[in-house]
């Protein structure tokens, strides 16, 4: 049993990947510190603990830190086999098969939604928005193979994709609300939208899930900062 002086979990509350690890945490029912992040101005335990890419999330046990939330997520799961359910299958091919999703899940769909909000033009964001809504139409072509009929990609019970995939269903909520498009829409990914109905009532997303209004106030202001940088670039290449 892990006491919350062994595990600390650096991180920021808006990251999915951050979201990932504490649902995963919480899945095993293991106590740990969490240590807020702040981006712009990196701790001294972020940067010593991360020196390649001074990213969130870090998870340290023991002293000994741990990077990239999948990876997180496997060696929790790993550490503590014995304890509560287990995140990752157990079938090699199923296990492979999650792996790849989980990839998509942080390259394509991840990429597509962040670019809604880092574009500065209304066609970059509408190329976004499209990107976006292809990626969620292939998840549901992997709910339906992976789930085989059941209420989770792991079957039964929440597992190892569930919480790779359902931790960007914040952002996806959030990039819809300020762009008035529906991500995961009942009518052309219905398997899909069950399933995040599903996931979001698990004991796992209501203790990991920030509020959305934070999620969406984090994001205009983000958003507002890159088109002040793009908008004073454009301005200073005018007078050059």
């Amino acid at each position: 049993m892990a006491s919350a002086s062994e595990l600390m979990l650096l991180g920021t509350a808006e990251s999915p990947f951050v979201v990932r690890v504490r649902m995963a945490l919480h899945m095993k029912g293991l106590p740990y510190e969490y240590l807020q992040q702040d981006l712009f101005d990196k701790s001294d335990l972020l940067v010593s603990s991360n020196p390649v890419h001074k990213k969130v999330p870090v998870l340290i046990h023991g002293g000994k830190p741990v990077l990239e939330s999948l990876a997180i997520v496997q060696y929790i799961d790993e550490a503590w086999s014995g304890k509560a359910a287990t995140i990752l299958p157990a079938d090699p091919y199923q296990r492979a098969t999650a792996r790849f999703w989980a990839a998509y899940a942080d390259d394509k769909l991840y990429d597509a939604y962040v670019g809604i909000n880092r574009a500065v033009t209304e066609e970059g964001r509408a190329a976004k928005v499209v990107e976006t809504l292809a990626a969620v139409e292939q998840l549901e072509a992997a709910f339906a193979q992976s789930s085989n009929g059941k209420p989770f990609f792991a079957g039964n019970s929440v597992g190892f994709l569930d919480l790779a995939v359902g931790c960007h269903l914040f952002w996806l909520e959030t990039m819809g609300k300020m762009s008035g498009v529906e991500f995961v829409d009942t009518g052309k990914t219905p398997l899909l939208a069950a399933w995040a109905k599903r996931f979001g009532e698990t004991e796992p997303a209501k203790q990991a899930v920030p509020e959305l209004d934070v999620v969406v106030e984090y994001a205009k202001k983000r958003r507002a900062s890159r088109a002040a940088a793009a908008a004073a670039a454009a301005a200073a290449a005018t007078a050059n």
